[in-house]
């Protein structure tokens, strides 16, 4: 599984959520604290970008703007309708100052 540059810590506010394209794949990037998570950007119900998104720290979730479901971060899975199916999570490392995200 190939480990690749997503951005720079700085490039994402602690309790927001950028989207990030590469290699192919579209990401939402989240920090949290100190705690980082990357979860594919494309909801599993409409294909609205998660990263425009309510993000609930205190659960580790996300909410897509466009129907109101709501995903886990740390799993992809969703946690209300109307998605039923759940995002791509990746494992995420910090390297310094960049964001690294191993992808399938």
């Amino acid at each position: 599984m190939p480990e690749v540059r997503v951005c720079s810590a700085g490039d994402v506010k602690a309790g927001g959520a950028v989207r990030f394209e590469v290699v192919g794949h579209r990401l939402c990037v989240v920090k949290i604290d100190e705690h980082w998570y990357v979860i594919g950007d494309r909801c599993s119900h409409g294909a609205y970008s998660l990263s425009e998104g309510e993000v609930y720290g205190d659960d580790r979730e996300i909410e897509c703007p466009a129907h109101g479901s709501i995903f886990s971060l740390e799993t992809g899975e969703p946690k209300s309708l109307p998605a039923t199916k759940p995002v791509p999570a990746y494992v995420v490392t910090i390297d310094g100052d960049d964001v690294i995200v191993t992808l399938p």
